[in-house]
């Protein structure tokens, strides 16, 4: 799992979002569950979407506002970049999440599996939203913010070069 090292491409949201999109589930109608299969599969979907949405806009908001603070581009030009990203992001989240919808209406034992798995994608997208966070500090907040680290006796450098041998806490 290696990160994209350049400040200025926008990540998509990819594999990792995928398991959560297929557990996530929104209970529109507010009866309690899905009383059928389409409403199972729709709700799934929709619970789908909203998790690769809200993950595109925090990556692309976090890597547009480092190339913003650097001058790279305006507030208008940033707020076009989160949306469109975000749009793309959405329509790959529907045909994921109703994929998976209709996996687990069929085989609901994958439950099991996806959850695995799921906790593993949102550790890599956590780490993604970290990356693209630190990449849009400045120098003097980054150097501010290695020296919280190190107070806390917390070895933030290893963790920012990749090195993932071993604990991170010094």
């Amino acid at each position: 799992m290696t990160r994209e090292r350049d400040p200025f491409r926008i990540p998509q949201a990819g594999v990792e979002m995928a398991p959560l999109a297929g557990l996530a589930s929104l209970d529109v109608n507010v009866n309690g569950g899905s009383l059928s299969s389409v409403e199972f599969v729709a709700e799934s979907a929709l619970g789908g979407v909203v998790v690769y949405a809200v993950y595109q806009a925090l990556l692309a908001g976090l890597r547009t506002e480092a190339l913003r603070k650097r001058g790279a581009i305006n507030r208008s030009v940033q707020i076009q970049m989160v949306t469109s990203t975000v749009w793309e992001s959405t329509k790959q989240g529907a045909a994921v999440s109703l994929l998976l919808g209709v996996v687990l209406l069929v085989f609901p034992w994958m439950g099991l599996p996806l959850s695995v798995l799921g906790v593993v994608g949102a550790g890599k997208a956590s780490l993604d939203l970290f990356h693209a966070f630190w990449d849009g500090l400045d120098e003097t907040q980054r150097a501010e913010l290695l020296a919280a680290s190190m107070e806390a006796g917390v070895n933030l450098r290893r963790f920012l070069s990749g090195n993932q041998g071993g604990t991170v806490i010094a």
